[in-house]
């Protein structure tokens, strides 16, 4: 099962979890673990909450809610776990220092990993703590005496996060043990699987209840900027419904939520490259970003970082362009290749021989084992100075994402000519103004067309793999077998249960094949 009880968290990104703690050690230790920021998360510690009745203040429940958005910042999960599912979907390669550096991710990448492997052992365990927290809060909150609007935003922040949680795991790992009340020392902490028919149902309701409870995103303050919303809920449960068991009702709905979002206000960037500025990040496209300030008060390799890494990891290795420079994420020759001429989110998204200087660097692609290396995230040392000072946000869903989720639902409805224009909206600002291109598909043609826009407008942002698997007509092995990967199989589609986890828990089975 998920480790949902926490006794000690490592300061190592690979540092283990272990699975006794009580209710009452939990709340103390959220002194450490309140998630901070430069908006509505840098707020007091909470660390003086009377935990014999559970939370007493207003205070101790907000502070509560901003904790279950920590673990979204860890090394488990965005701050690197995640962007290393575009090296498993084989968009690029590990690079870094070679060795031992990543191998857990290049085994992943390779489909040769076992049961024993690290980078599934953090998938398996990032979101636990998250689930654990919003538990708390969904148990507390309800019976206490909070003004209405704000009780409903704090119950709505914890349902959204609890059903993102579960979607990740179930989407990686299939059934999961699902506790959805707080686990103490008292509780039995070994549970099975549930189906993944249940661990559906309980995302579907989570974000259901989220919808109607969060504010929309224009009602928040300068003070709560990167809170969960109405609509961050709203995409959530489009891209749930897209993914399971897709149907007409389901393929109808998302058109639907997709053009609420739209009278929203929401529109693109004016320029690609303006959603991964820290400058600009929670613009006019973003709609849900994980947050980072960059300050230097906790070690970077700790959970309670608050700098990003992907900068820094993702620098061409050696090349002095950037702090950090570690080398990780080198895109490879077979999607470099996808780029239709004049594509103008190329050069905003790849280093390569001849490319646009960087901040006053010219880009050799010896600093690659692919030639490549991801432009799309790197800040200039004005930007951040130094390794741990990079202040840029993980942008999970922006605008674009709707537009083509938009798309793709259409044209399942076989409504292709009026997927035409939500997808050129994504093509024109990329500079692809033909609108001829999209015209006169067949509707196999237009979901080709798609997967193809889909892969190159969110890069190497997290969302290639969870397309990939989602995919009709085995979309995923076919795609893997074309660019050599022949070893994949139907197993690989779903990641080993940890068999660390199996040890501590007879109850848990393993997926087939492991």
């Amino acid at each position: 099962m998920p480790t949902i009880m926490r006794k000690n968290i490592s300061n190592s990104p690979k540092g283990g979890l272990t699975t006794k703690w009580s209710y009452r050690l939990f709340i103390a230790g959220l002194t450490a673990l309140v998630l901070t920021s430069c908006n509505f998360l840098e707020r007091q510690p909470w660390d003086s909450v009377d935990t014999t009745n559970g939370f007493q203040t207003e205070a101790d429940a907000e502070a509560a809610v901003n904790a279950c958005y920590q673990p979204l910042q860890w090394a488990k999960l965005y701050n690197m776990r995640i962007w290393t599912l575009d090296i498993i979907a084989n968009e690029s390669v590990v690079g870094a220092g070679g060795g031992s550096d990543g191998l857990e991710t290049v085994e992943m990448a390779n489909f040769i990993a076992t049961a024993d492997n690290f980078a599934a052992l953090d998938l398996w365990r990032g979101p636990s703590p998250g689930i654990l927290r919003c538990n708390f809060v969904l148990k507390e909150v309800p019976s206490m005496q909070i003004e209405n609007d704000l009780k409903n935003r704090m119950l709505g922040e914890a349902h959204f996060l609890r059903a993102h949680y579960y979607f990740i795991l179930v989407r990686l790992f299939g059934g999961v043990p699902m506790p959805t009340e707080p686990l103490t020392s008292d509780s039995n902490l070994k549970m099975p699987r549930a189906s993944v028919d249940e661990v559906y149902a309980l995302i579907i309701s989570d974000l259901q209840e989220a919808i109607a409870r969060l504010p929309q995103r224009s009602a928040y303050g300068t003070k709560n900027v990167g809170r969960a919303s109405k609509e961050a809920a709203m995409v959530e449960l489009a891209r749930v419904y897209l993914t399971y068991q897709p149907d007409v009702a389901k393929y109808n709905e998302v058109v639907r939520i997709c053009e609420e979002i739209t009278s929203m206000g929401y529109q693109l960037a004016a320029d690609y490259a303006d959603n991964f500025n820290p400058a600009k990040q929670n613009g006019v496209e973003s709609i849900f970003e994980i947050q980072y300030y960059g300050k230097t008060n906790h070690d970077f390799w700790s959970n309670e970082n608050q700098a990003s890494w992907i900068s820094p990891f993702q620098g061409p290795r050696n090349s002095g362009m950037a702090a950090g420079c570690y080398g990780w994420n080198q895109p490879t020759p077979e999607f470099a290749g996808q780029y239709e001429p004049g594509d103008l989110r190329r050069d905003k998204t790849l280093f390569y021989a001849g490319c646009p200087t960087f901040d006053g660097y010219t880009y050799s692609s010896s600093y690659s084992t692919t030639g490549y290396n991801v432009r799309k995230f790197l800040l200039t040392k004005t930007q951040s100075p130094d390794y741990n000072t990079s202040n840029q946000n993980w942008v999970v869903t922006r605008y674009a994402d709707v537009l083509l989720m938009q798309a793709e639902a259409l044209n399942e409805l076989g409504r292709t000519t009026e997927a035409e224009a939500p997808l050129y909206q994504v093509r024109k600002r990329a500079g692809l103004s033909n609108r001829s291109q999209v015209e006169g598909l067949s509707q196999a043609q237009m979901r080709d067309k798609i997967i193809h826009e889909r892969r190159i407008e969110l890069a190497f942002e997290g969302h290639r793999w969870f397309d990939m698997i989602r995919y009709p007509n085995n979309y995923a092995l076919n795609f893997l077998h074309s660019i050599g990967k022949t070893n994949a199989t139907s197993k690989h589609l779903l990641f080993p249960i940890p068999m660390q986890e199996i040890e501590a828990n007879e109850l848990l089975t393993q997926n087939p094949g492991y």
